[in-house]
């Protein structure tokens, strides 16, 4: 590929905005007029545009007028096949399962059926800005194949596996440990570390786990230390009673992923709404990641999660933000920032640490930096994702601050003029605007390894 630029308006980050109570922007970079340089899919230089123009003599060069461009979004907790039955009405977590999920999921052994979900799903991704995902697939080595495979076509950065489970699903979805362990073999070799596809060996949720099937992720994780481990824990009380009567021996839903050796660097589980203070810590001192799903948390009435807990800078996790679809009812990561922020405003009514209500405040730097660079050192990404740092993978969302609702643009005008901002100040207003106001109508552009694979008509 020979090398371009795009040059527009940048905002990125270098740092955690929660280290830096009270000067959050000081974890911020913002380029009025900034130069990216791509080449071969990969970023070769970024900077001011006089600064970086001056390197690069008779670059040919995209100029993108009256946006914002942020790295990639990523997506730290989805599901693939649910993409059909997104907003299933009226259930909590474990009957919803039962009603919606599992009979979806089942389709999906169908070859066909599940490239077109394919398809489907990283459609909507893209439109939603997402260029990175850690997603799970279903029982069937079909399902995990074809989403693999779509993923290398477009290449796209993707974290999945096949979706162990053996108990608590209907015959027909429920598979052994030991097909699950062969399965899973199989499927490592062929897609792990092929192109941008990384494998993750994945336990649904310890409550539909037996230990014969953790024993197998064990194994796994042992014979391919570099893959990652993906799972739920934690989500409803219900859950989490019922790994208790499953697992009396271990003293929390934690205590059974570490039980088997699952706990640890590259090790995230989605929700953990009902975690407790002890598990966060153990968490953070093993280097797992929490990943927060706020849209699927008050969808399925599971709880609000403890942002300023997860914050604690005393035993801090790393956490990313998952939409979680099917149970998430948007693909668009402004929208669950929309409804991030509103779980930390309600949290703080229910603390009395001002310190652990401060941390619940989902600011627009510590919003944008949560599904961006925090994304990527919670899973594990971030010497290739996060931001515009030169040697890392050129994806990136082109923000039209404007987009969405018709109040949204009067909103906006509040900030900016039709110059847009000036400012980092600005800049952060009007991403405000975006993740409260807004939705996949704000993006504009979406661009992976270089290529621009989405574009708004």
């Amino acid at each position: 590929m020979t090398a371009f630029g795009i040059r527009g308006t940048f905002l990125d980050f270098i740092d955690d905005p929660w280290k830096h109570v009270g000067r959050e922007k000081d974890a911020a970079r913002f380029l009025v007029d900034g130069l990216l340089v791509v080449e071969d899919g990969r970023i070769a230089d970024f900077g001011t545009y006089d600064g970086v123009a001056a390197r690069h003599a008779g670059l040919a060069v995209t100029t993108i007028r009256d946006r914002l461009i942020l790295p990639g979004f990523i997506d730290g907790h989805i599901h693939f096949p649910q993409t059909r039955v997104i907003g299933a009405f009226g259930e909590h977590l474990l009957p919803w399962l039962q009603k919606w999920i599992f009979p979806e999921e089942i389709k999906y052994k169908d070859r066909a059926y599940a490239r077109d979900g394919a398809r489907r799903f990283f459609d909507n991704l893209l439109a939603s800005g997402t260029t990175t995902c850690q997603a799970f697939t279903t029982s069937s080595p079909v399902a995990t194949e074809e989403l693999f495979d779509e993923a290398g076509r477009r290449d796209v950065r993707l974290i999945a596996g096949l979706t162990g489970i053996d108990r608590l699903a209907p015959p027909d979805y429920v598979d052994s440990a030991d097909n699950f362990y062969r399965d899973s073999k199989r499927l490592i070799e062929r897609y792990h570390r092929r192109g941008r596809n990384l494998y993750a060996i994945t336990p649904r949720f310890a409550l539909g786990a037996s230990p014969d099937l953790l024993a197998a992720c064990e194994r796994l994780k042992r014979e391919h230390p570099d893959c990652w481990v993906n799972t739920h824990i934690s989500e409803t009380v219900d859950e989490c009673r019922g790994v208790q009567d499953a697992y009396p021996d271990s003293g929390d839903y934690l205590a059974v992923y570490e039980r088997y050796g699952l706990v640890g660097p590259k090790f995230s589980g989605g929700h953990g709404v009902w975690l407790s203070d002890g598990e966060f810590r153990r968490m953070s001192e093993s280097g797992a990641a929490v990943v927060f799903c706020p849209c699927s948390n008050l969808f399925l009435g599971s709880g609000l999660f403890r942002i300023g807990q997860a914050t604690d800078p005393r035993h801090r996790v790393r956490m990313a933000l998952g939409s979680d679809v099917g149970g998430g009812n948007r693909f668009s990561m402004l929208n669950v920032l929309d409804d991030a922020y509103k779980v930390g405003m309600v949290n703080n009514g229910t603390v009395a640490e001002p310190a652990e209500a401060e941390r619940n405040r989902i600011s627009p730097y510590r919003g944008f930096w949560s599904i961006t660079l925090g994304a990527a050192e919670a899973l594990y990404l971030d010497e290739m994702i996060g931001n515009f740092a030169p040697g890392k993978e050129a994806d990136l969302v082109v923000l039209d601050w404007k987009g969405g609702p018709l109040a949204q643009s009067w909103r906006q005008s509040l900030v900016v003029d039709e110059a847009g901002p000036s400012t980092l100040e600005q800049a952060a207003d009007l991403l405000f605007g975006l993740m409260m106001v807004g939705d996949d109508r704000a993006i504009d552009e979406t661009w992976v390894m270089g290529r621009r694979l989405f574009k708004k008509m």
